[in-house]
């Protein structure tokens, strides 16, 4: 099957991505002054956040939580109608299209650390490129037409 590679490395992305900003983020919610990652506070004074709270949960639920949900629903296929509403691909399987959101959404969350912290570290070059690449890996045929939903169910 063409789409077996492909397919591991989606979900290898996914399930890093997942791990990555679960811990993150819950040390960020553990710790909102920062102390678990060595961060300070400083880093949010351009920022509308007092503390890393806020961003510890966005980060916790959006890049850790729904990746993590992705995984399974790409192995197991659920239907899950509700989430048909925030489908804008209308031919395409719901979590095969989240997939591309969450990438969208890791670059968003990229661009505004950098932009509040007013610095750009070599980890926010990487997750670029990564979020690139969970897009370009997606976008691949053989996964297109894997997740078409004449195929999904």
């Amino acid at each position: 099957m063409k789409t077996k590679v492909p397919l591991f490395i989606l979900l290898f992305l996914l399930g890093f991505l997942s791990i990555g900003a679960i811990f993150g983020g819950g040390a960020l919610i553990l710790s909102p002054d920062g102390k678990f990652l060595k961060m300070p506070v400083s880093f949010l004074e351009a920022s509308p956040f007092n503390n890393f709270f806020i961003p510890g949960m966005i980060l916790f639920i959006i890049l850790g939580i729904i990746p993590a949900i992705l995984v399974s629903a790409l192995i197991k296929k659920p239907a899950w109608p509700f989430l048909e509403r925030i489908n804008f691909f209308k031919d395409m399987y719901w979590a095969w299209s989240i997939c591309i959101y969450i990438a969208f959404a890791l670059i968003i969350w990229i661009q505004m650390e950098m932009f509040y912290i007013q610095s750009v570290h070599w980890l926010h070059n990487f997750y670029m490129f990564y979020a690139i690449a969970m897009i370009l890996i997606t976008l691949l045929p053989g996964l297109r037409s894997y997740y078409k939903k004449d195929n999904v169910d």
